[in-house]
């Protein structure tokens, strides 16, 4: 059996730039998580960006969805259904709950992002200069 999870990223894309966050192991990622039961996949971007750094929205876009992460659990296969959004925030970012560092991407980085966070930035930025 397959579960589909909602997910929604925040993409939030700064003069430093392109806000990632990372857990003990340092692999980055953008912010993002599970939409809970009765919430938009929006709302669950903005609620994990809020959870995971401080930051406010300030305004959001819908930039693309994708569907993909496919793994296995005790309880079946998990699979997400994924929007990712344009955020743009106000406040101070700063590790929360199970982030542990904030950085921000860009394309001189030697920060280490994972390959789906490659692939969105990617696509973000082919659209951006289209």
């Amino acid at each position: 059996m397959t579960i589909i999870r909602r997910k929604g990223v925040a993409l939030v894309d700064t003069p430093k730039g392109i806000l990632v966050v990372a857990g003990r192991r340092k692999v980055f990622t953008l912010p993002g998580g599970g939409a809970d039961n009765g919430e938009s996949r929006k709302h669950a971007a903005m609620r994990e960006l809020r959870e995971e750094t401080g930051l406010k929205t300030k305004k959001r876009t819908y930039l693309f969805s994708y569907n993909g992460g496919k793994w296995h659990t005790t309880k079946g296969s998990v699979k997400n259904h994924t929007n990712v959004f344009l955020i743009s925030v106000y406040g101070y970012a700063r590790p929360r709950h199970e982030i542990r560092h904030i950085a921000y991407w860009n394309p001189d980085s030697k920060i280490k992002i994972s390959g789906r966070t490659k692939w969105i930035i990617e696509k973000y930025l082919k659209m951006k200069k289209d």
